[in-house]
């Protein structure tokens, strides 16, 4: 007989893990079912995950009331996630939003500073030649200011952060399931989920957690509107001599009117090799992925040169005093709702659904998650402090 549960989260990635975790906190019976991080990308056939990656920035200031509570209410929590798991993620180095200085045409850091005030957080304009004073690792083009957010923000280690969320999830009696779903079936008093590795699990509700591959006719009964874009990460390598030039740096945002002036930048990060890199994001164009298997094969493929190329040039430009001692590049995904919001809600009468990250939801993931496990508990989502229901939208 298949084991039974009264909640199943269908997906191991960090919005998943931190509905296992709040699920399993409050005396629910929970299994959280998603593989491990494949070793061999290349000649992997099954899923991925976008949290395979040592650093994603985090911070509190938004423009978007929304996802300003959502960052802030995840960060809150970080210090207790860390230490009832013992598992280190997050590094508090800061984060500078730099970009057109406020009053010209390019508003992005007037509508910053709003929302820094609004939410109270002391993140000061810093302008000229006190920008470069300030942060000599890089160089900005004329005219150019930052916003300093040096509490609350910096980055996130993805990987840690989803060890430690299902490590608390087991520690208050989940189960983990280290496999792919291949099905999710729903009858009329349960859900049945079946494994690639052959088990069969049931539970009264199922949350579907799955990131881009909720694209997956495998999983929901419908498909949500939800566009998947291929995205591309490069990777410099800092040389171990030049690691202490590069202390407090912080994380940094350049926003600039074209999307292909546009990235982010990590400070230094240590990964598996033992080597420290810099990491830069920010693709030129968009490539929508249509399906789940396109996703699979945009992994498997390992990104894009020619986007990794154009992120080498905004590298060279924002820090020309820095020479990588090598180079590579990865591929990554990012899921965009209809509304912009995270899809949390119901697809059927046990089906549930939380995805669509937009780009920012990293460090959001565990309200994000602990919102997603009221939705299950309750059998809705009651979230009145937020200026969006989070609703599902279909195609």
């Amino acid at each position: 007989m298949s084991e039974s549960f009264d909640f199943v989260v269908v997906g191991k990635g960090m919005m998943g893990a931190a509905a296992a975790r709040h699920l399993a906190a409050a005396g629910a019976s929970v299994a959280l079912i998603g593989p491990d991080e494949p070793v061999d990308w290349a000649n992997h056939g099954g899923v991925f995950a976008s949290h395979y990656d040592n650093a994603r920035i985090t911070r509190t200031i938004d423009e978007d009331p929304v996802w300003a509570r959502l960052a802030r209410r995840s960060i809150d929590r970080y210090p207790e996630i860390a230490g009832e798991s013992g598992i280190d993620f997050y590094a508090e180095v800061g984060c500078l939003i730099a970009a057109p200085a406020p009053g010209g045409e390019f508003d992005y850091l007037d509508k910053v500073g709003r929302a820094r005030d609004r939410l109270g957080v002391e993140a000061p304009l810093i302008s000229g030649a006190d920008l470069v004073q300030r942060f000599p690792w890089f160089r900005f083009p004329k005219g150019y200011g930052g916003i300093h957010e040096a509490r609350g923000a910096g980055h996130i280690n993805p990987r840690a952060l989803v060890r430690a969320q299902a490590l608390l999830a087991e520690r208050s009696g989940a189960r983990v399931i280290r496999s792919e779903v291949i099905s999710v079936d729903e009858r009329s008093d349960h859900v049945a989920v079946a494994t690639a590795d052959g088990q069969t699990v049931r539970a009264g509700r199922v949350l579907v957690a799955a990131g881009g591959f909720s694209l997956s006719n495998a999983l929901l009964p419908r498909p949500i509107d939800l566009v998947v874009k291929a995205r591309t990460v490069l990777f410099a390598e800092v040389g171990v001599e030049d690691l202490d030039r590069f202390k407090g740096m912080p994380s940094l945002i350049g926003a600039a009117p074209e999307q292909e002036r546009g990235y982010y930048l990590l400070p230094p990060v240590a990964y598996a090799d033992g080597k420290h890199y810099i990491k830069i994001g920010g693709d030129p164009t968009d490539w929508m992925l249509a399906s789940e298997p396109a996703v699979r094969e945009w992994f498997r493929a390992g990104g894009n040169k020619a986007a990794a190329d154009h992120m080498h040039g905004l590298l060279t430009e924002v820090m020309p005093g820095f020479e990588p001692v090598s180079t590579h590049f990865a591929p990554c995904v990012t899921s965009f709702t209809r509304h912009g919001y995270p899809y949390i809600g119901f697809a059927s009468d046990r089906l549930a659904v939380v995805t669509g990250g937009n780009g920012q939801a990293a460090k959001s993931s565990d309200e994000i998650g602990r919102l997603g496990a009221v939705l299950v508990l309750n059998g809705h989502l009651y979230a009145p402090e937020y200026e969006t229901d989070f609703a599902v939208s279909y195609r």
